[in-house]
């Protein structure tokens, strides 16, 4: 075993972080977890604001989560999805199709939600060069302004968030993108419209213009993560459904980061009643334990790949751990949970407390909007409220914040400007009191003029 100085070396000097520039990295090592806290190498309590990269449900070391897996590992511990299967990822497939929207019956298990959204984009790209009237012109796919839906090739060709991806342009292929449909950041010329209308009418330009070549349109429903948490006003993804069924183009919602009940019900599609022809599930799906993502799909896609072997209509993709049955178990398990203890019940009750609490950071005069989805929750810091000017991301606003609630035992993690807020779901209100004392003297910790 490594001692702690030798944990600190190998961890900055080696150990390659995702998102972190490694020249300022600070090394920060986690022992150990229980419930919604973290312990570090040296006995220190973190409290998780933001659910381990908003993935975990149900508190680290959930005892009932991990018997499922001890008892999984117990039978077999992984078992390939080429040409066979297992008890147990069969079980979580007649679970998903049973609580997904009523027209999604086939799911495709992959590892991670940029695997599960590169899955859906190329079934929808091969469903219209073999379905049973082939359209195979379609070679155009329509993302919403702001997006991001991962790092892998095809997700980050549907992304709209340039600071991550720019350097990647020329290896991405081209997207038909609509504006974003923020309700705070509001564009000029929309100021004194309907939003949803407003809005709605820029995509309805773009389904006219190239309807016709679109393969599908991509969104994450209610809430765009990455992008801040920008959310979108009531109807806007109704509308963007009814838009894609009206000039007959799939529909893709990637509830990577809003589903398992992060907005206040299973699915964030499910607040506007629409009923996608993907719906891509990740993060959350295992209670943040194992590795695993789904894409759920129609009968109507699954068709278009039946055929003689000779035909070559199979999907030729996949990952050596798709549909892992321990991932898999974990999974069985924390829906069961969620029943169990009415967690999307009380994700709406602590949400309200949520937004109750964080009124008074309105106050502030560098906090521009404060915004809450279930628990999901924003805190957009500006340099001017009468402008809602954001600062310069290199003025690292948003991290001075975050790093001084570490001193009130809080970890967060900010977007820019925005603080996020994106707790494991099973926090109760002194938890919740606790990450916006530590977020009040954080900003009351910041030099706002130099």
């Amino acid at each position: 075993m490594l001692n702690h100085d030798e944990l600190l070396y190998w961890d900055k000097q080696h150990y390659w972080h995702a998102f972190t520039q490694m020249s300022e990295y600070e090394p920060l090592v986690i022992q150990r977890a229980e419930g919604v806290w973290l312990e570090d190498i040296r006995g220190r309590r973190l409290l998780d604001g933001v659910a381990s990269m908003w993935c975990n449900i149900h508190g680290h070391a959930h005892p009932e989560i991990n018997q499922a897996i001890v008892e999984q590992l117990n039978r077999v511990a992984h078992v390939s999805s080429l040409g066979m299967s297992n008890a147990t990822t069969i079980e979580l497939t007649k679970c998903l199709v049973e609580r997904t929207p009523k027209s999604l019956e086939c799911v495709f298990y992959s590892s991670d939600g940029s695997s599960a959204i590169e899955v859906a984009l190329k079934l929808a790209f091969q469903y219209w060069r073999q379905c049973a009237s082939p359209e195979p012109q379609r070679n155009l796919f329509m993302a919403v302004g702001g997006a991001y839906h991962g790092d892998t090739i095809g997700s980050v060709s549907v992304g709209g968030v340039s600071r991550f991806h720019s350097m990647f342009d020329p290896l991405l292929f081209d997207v038909v993108r609509g504006p974003c449909p923020d309700s705070f950041r509001i564009p000029i010329d929309m100021v004194a419209k309907d939003l949803v209308t407003g809005y709605l009418a820029s995509y309805e330009d773009l389904f006219q213009k190239y309807g016709d070549r679109m393969v599908a349109v991509i969104v994450e429903p209610l809430v765009q993560g990455a992008a801040g948490m920008v959310m979108h006003p009531p109807g806007f993804l109704k509308g963007l459904s009814d838009l894609a069924s009206r000039f007959g183009v799939l529909l893709i919602a990637d509830e990577i980061a809003v589903g398992m009940g992060r907005t206040g019900k299973l699915w964030a599609c499910q607040w506007e009643g629409i009923e996608p022809d993907f719906l891509c599930a990740a993060k959350g799906l295992s209670g943040g334990y194992l590795p695993l993502a789904a894409t759920i799909t129609t009968r109507r896609i699954w068709d278009a790949f039946l055929g003689a072997y000779s035909d070559s209509r199979s999907f030729f993709h996949g990952h050596t751990y798709g549909g892992n049955p321990l991932s898999c178990a974990a999974a069985l398990a924390t829906f069961s949970i969620m029943d169990r203890t009415d967690r999307i019940a009380h994700v709406g009750r602590q949400g309200k407390i949520l937004e109750d609490l964080l009124q008074p950071l309105k106050l502030h005069p560098h906090v521009g909007d404060v915004r809450i989805r279930g628990l999901v929750a924003a805190v957009e810091l500006v340099r001017d409220r009468s402008s809602m000017e954001g600062y310069a991301w290199a003025e690292r606003k948003g991290w001075q914040v975050c790093e001084a609630a570490l001193k009130r035992d809080v970890w967060l993690r900010p977007l820019g400007n925005v603080i996020i807020i994106m707790p494991p779901l099973c926090i109760e209100e002194p938890e919740l009191e606790q990450i916006v004392e530590a977020i009040q003297y954080g900003l009351n910790q910041v030099n706002w003029n130099d």
